[in-house]
């Protein structure tokens, strides 16, 4: 049981939790909006379609929903750049304090020349996985 606590408060492990939380609640509220606000707007566009019946047509019988199709779109659209706006910049902006980095490209690294390990760091002089001496890097 100590393990199993002692993971469960690891900080990064509450961060997701705490950002699933807020990613939930974001989703509740947006899709409120596309489905009631876009949906709508999208089968308003039309001009033909009638109340209850979205911009699209019928194939054998078969209701293929165009304007679900876009509020569903604009949904994932506004949903992504919530969370980026309200958990990915600030979680990244967190870590770099830290001093660890997150959501970046990865450091540069070079290959060793006798074993062609490619996961070195560049300021390396000796590969770690065969002790080659390395030329250093310029």
């Amino acid at each position: 049981m100590k393990g199993f606590k002692k993971f469960l408060m690891q900080g990064d492990l509450i961060v997701i939790a705490v950002g699933l939380v807020v990613a939930l609640a974001f989703s509740t509220l947006i899709k409120a909006f596309t489905d009631n606000v876009v949906t709508p707007l999208v089968n308003a566009a039309e001009g033909g379609a009638h109340a209850g019946q979205s911009l699209g047509w019928t194939l054998n019988g078969q209701r293929i929903d165009v304007g679900a199709f876009v509020s569903a779109i604009v949904y994932f659209l506004i949903f992504m750049a919530v969370i980026y706006a309200v958990l990915v910049v600030p979680y990244r902006s967190y870590m770099g304090r830290r001093g660890q980095k997150v959501f970046g490209d990865p450091d540069p690294t070079k290959t060793c020349p006798r074993c062609l390990s490619s996961d070195l760091p560049v300021a390396a002089t000796r590969c770690k996985h065969c002790t080659s001496d390395l030329a250093p890097s310029s």
